[in-house]
């Protein structure tokens, strides 16, 4: 049986080699994205059996992404479509003061058309967790839909929901994305956030021991996870707050460090680990996937353990 699956985009990712500018390259990097296949990865590395549910063109492309996700001991639970297109991100290194640039590739990708009648629902019922983001209902009204039409199908069949605002500003503005995440929220057990996203969608203040408060009090969520970027995250479960400090980490690559934490949280708690435990494992699992290229935390649980056993050793050299 699955434990986990979860449902959104898959992307490629193209990159200029080292700090290449994109009008100037000759040649791409290409890797395997999307927030919430990013998530089916580090939670299948760290030992939950998972599974990603999206519409793909059936083309080389989607074989592309697809194949990939596979070889990471995914399960694919795709519907092909012969309409739309592979959603593509161009991604721009740099450092200071460029900084790193993200442009995105994905109108008319054919997960736009998705609807919750097409896709394959039955893993999700029998799953023990359903994962999304809000970068999915942001996609297009038809996934919005079918965001909301899959975490009803999970909360009924009594499978765990999980729910990451991850709020892009590319994507919709902060008045629109609150109006369809608080929809969504009544269906929802498990909610992951930025402390930026709840300040700025949702309008909450204070601290994020208070956030979570306020999100658990007027929502009940089972669960509230509140990350803090460099400092860590906290999390709000049965009326008590567990805090835990990021981890010491060289920055290799950025991108898709709060799907490593997400997955890893999901991953440990299924595992059986208290939210303490499994918010320890989760900052190690970003810590790690910062120095790691491209958007995949291809880590191990024994990584994982390893960072948190020597947190505040010197030596950097695996012997």
């Amino acid at each position: 049986m699955t434990d986990l699956v979860t449902f959104g985009e898959g992307l490629l990712r193209l990159s200029p080699p080292g700090d290449e500018r994109l009008e100037t390259a000759r040649q791409f990097e290409v890797r395997v994205g999307g927030a919430e296949a990013n998530v089916a990865v580090a939670a299948q590395r760290l030992g939950t059996e998972s599974a990603w549910v999206s519409k793909v063109p059936d083309t080389a492309l989607g074989d592309r992404l697809v194949n990939e996700l596979r070889g990471y001991g995914v399960t694919p639970e795709v519907v092909w479509s012969d309409e739309g297109r592979q959603g593509l991100y161009y991604l721009e290194h740099a450092g200071e003061p460029r900084g790193t640039t993200v442009y995105y590739d994905r109108a008319n990708a054919a997960v736009t058309s998705a609807s919750a009648d097409e896709l394959p629902t039955g893993s999700i019922e029998s799953a023990r967790a359903f994962f999304t983001t809000g970068i999915t209902p942001a996609l297009s009204n038809r996934t919005a839909e079918a965001t909301a039409n899959l975490l009803s199908v999970a909360k009924n069949s009594g499978t765990k929901t999980v729910f990451d605002v991850n709020y892009r500003s590319k994507l919709w503005d902060p008045d629109r994305a609150r109006a369809m995440l608080t929809k969504l929220f009544p269906a929802v057990d498990v909610l992951i956030t930025a402390t930026r996203d709840a300040r700025n969608v949702l309008q909450l203040e204070g601290d994020p021991r208070r956030i979570a408060h306020s999100l658990a009090s007027k929502w009940e969520f089972d669960t509230v996870v509140v990350t803090r970027g460099g400092t860590g995250a906290l999390a709000l479960h049965d009326g008590v707050v567990h805090d835990q400090e990021a981890f010491e980490t060289e920055t290799s690559d950025p991108v898709g460090t709060g799907d490593a934490f997400s997955g890893a949280f999901v991953a440990r708690r299924l595992a059986g680990d208290g939210v303490q435990e499994a918010l320890a494992q989760a900052n190690a699992a970003a810590a790690l996937k910062r120095t790691i290229p491209g958007d995949l935390a291809t880590i191990s649980l024994e990584e994982v353990r390893e960072v948190i056993e020597t947190a505040g050793e010197d030596s950097d050299i695996s012997r």
